[in-house]
């Protein structure tokens, strides 16, 4: 199957799975679960679901009993993008072409939707039992959601880009904060697809270094589009990171430098699943995909 195609049935599944394993919007108190669904549904390109089920195909188990999972990390990452979205964060007006989440429903919804989103990961992820996965291998996931998710992974790396700033022009700390806060969701994406299928310990391996080098240079062309981006195309105002004075590829080392780190990056990942051949083709392709996106 071409990538696209196959990148559209994995997304089909992910968006009938969100309607399927999500309280509807008047389920009882109906403003936490409008103001749930309101970000869940909003769009996106649902990249980590998708990994997670391209991850388990390639590691020969059917993509659909990984489902209850993919969605729950989902889950995780709107929660992460409402609360990023606060005034007390990064103080956005618009997420995905939409007023954000406490623009709607105000701030201590937008803070409970966003709590409620991420328990409900972790309980979507202790479903694959029902898909008769392996207990021991549900663990395994459900702890590496929660070390990729806590203080030494996701918030530490909005912590240190919350106490950053342009001026101090450290290139580890960016690093530290790009892999954190965005690629140890992509690498959580891809290990658990590997784990909960049954990979053996050096695909999950390959996995978790192809996420690395994938998730960095997704980050670096981030920053590159809040530069050079449309906002009709990225759904969030362009010039964001230079208001809040962020620490950004672009301005540690400018746009040419800055394009040719992200295909050093997204090289390195082609370049760690090409050994396993032509079932790798998803992958080296979505990793291409990255490097050209434009939202």
């Amino acid at each position: 199957m071409e990538f696209e195609s196959l990148f559209k049935r994995y997304r089909k599944m992910v968006e009938e799975g969100i309607g399927r394993f999500l309280p509807p919007d008047d389920t009882y108190p109906p403003v936490i679960h409008q103001a749930m669904n309101y970000s869940l549904k909003a769009g996106g390109k649902r990249l980590r679901p998708v990994l997670m089920l391209a991850a388990g195909e390639w590691s020969g188990i059917a993509p659909e009993k990984l489902l209850p999972a993919a969605v729950g990390v989902e889950c995780l990452h709107t929660y992460s993008l409402i609360h990023d979205d606060l005034p007390a964060m990064d103080n956005d007006d618009f997420r995905r072409g939409k007023p954000t989440n406490h623009k709607v429903f105000g701030e201590a919804i937008a803070i409970l939707a966003g709590d409620a989103l991420l328990t409900k990961a972790f309980e979507l992820t202790a479903k694959t039992l029902e898909q008769g996965i392996p207990a021991e291998r549900v663990v395994r996931v459900i702890q590496e959601l929660a070390v990729a998710s806590g203080s030494e992974g996701l918030i530490a790396g909005q912590v240190v880009d919350l106490s950053s700033s342009e001026a101090k022009k450290d290139p580890e700390v960016l690093l530290y904060i790009h892999l954190n806060k965005t690629a140890r969701l992509i690498r959580y994406s891809l290990i658990a697809g590997g784990i909960l299928a049954g990979a053996t310990e050096e695909e999950i391996k390959a996995l978790d270094d192809y996420g690395r080098h994938l998730g960095l240079a997704f980050q670096i062309v981030d920053d590159l589009l809040d530069v050079v981006g449309d906002f009709q195309k990225i759904g969030k105002p362009v010039g964001s990171d230079e208001k809040n004075q962020k620490l950004t590829y672009v301005s540690l080392f400018g746009i040419e430098e800055t394009k040719k780190r992200a295909e050093e990056e997204i090289n390195a990942a082609k370049n760690v699943l090409k050994p396993y051949g032509e079932k790798s083709s998803f992958f080296i392709k979505l990793a291409e995909f990255i490097l050209k996106r434009e939202s």
